[in-house]
């Protein structure tokens, strides 16, 4: 794993580099984040959708809320960017439009679009 910080706007964004899949359950999630924001200083996050395992994206496991509500407990910001239209799920269709519409968690198509959102105070 390798971890690229990026500074726009005054604000640093730490972007995960990986071919593995970092996030399995909640615990880890908090781990890695923890150990991501300790390691880079950085409280905003970029990851690759194949950071994550398969049962994210199926809304019914629970993980998803699980991963994210630690997200805005800590107060951290969070970009997953990936191609998402590979899912047929309506009620993961509705959840990505949601969070890309508040101001913790999106998901995007683009490492830029996600640098781009996450450097918004």
């Amino acid at each position: 794993m390798n971890i690229r910080k990026i500074r726009k706007n005054n604000i640093e964004i730490a972007v995960v580099d990986s071919d593995e899949t970092l996030i399995t359950n909640g615990s880890t999630a908090l781990d890695f984040f923890a150990t991501i924001q300790y390691d880079s200083g950085c409280e905003r996050f970029v990851l690759k959708q194949s950071h994550l395992v398969s049962d994210f994206f199926d809304l019914k496991t629970g993980l998803a809320g699980n991963v994210l509500q630690k997200i805005v407990n800590y107060r951290m910001k969070l970009a997953i960017v990936g191609d998402f239209s590979i899912y047929s799920s309506k009620s993961l269709s509705d959840f990505i439009y949601e969070m890309n519409s508040g101001r913790d968690v999106f998901f995007l198509n683009s490492e830029e679009e996600a640098i781009d959102r996450l450097s918004v105070i």
